[in-house]
């Protein structure tokens, strides 16, 4: 049974940092794509960053590129988005997911998500 459970989410100040965590179960994380995604109230869903491969090598949203690092540590089952340079805009829910559907992982065509964790950035 797969399983993800997201947290480190929070309140931050504009230009303050935030690492988020999403501890996996039921499945080999090195062999499946992980993605993170975000969405605002009234705001679709929408893809930040992913890794689709184990060469250690990642894609980001353009709003998010040079800010937000996506990472994984095999051992610990945990995928990590590290949040830097935080913004207003960034506030949304965060969700992790895995099992990739379509051909691209900033898509949100995945099969298994996380419950959310809330991010929120304000003075």
């Amino acid at each position: 049974q797969v399983r993800l459970v997201e947290s480190g989410g929070g309140l931050v100040q504009p230009g303050g940092s935030l690492r988020l965590s999403c501890v996996t179960s039921g499945f080999t994380l090195d062999f499946h794509p992980m993605g993170w995604f975000r969405q605002a109230p009234g705001k679709e869903r929408e893809g930040v960053a992913c890794n689709s491969s184990s060469d250690g090598s990642a894609t980001y949203a353009d709003s998010v590129k040079g800010r937000f690092t996506i990472s994984t540590d095999n051992d610990k089952n945990t995928v990590y988005l590290q949040m830097n340079s935080l913004k207003p805009q960034d506030t949304a829910v965060y969700y992790c997911a895995t099992d990739l559907a379509g051909s691209s992982c900033l898509n949100i065509e995945y099969h298994h998500w996380g419950q959310g964790t809330q991010v929120t950035v304000s003075s």
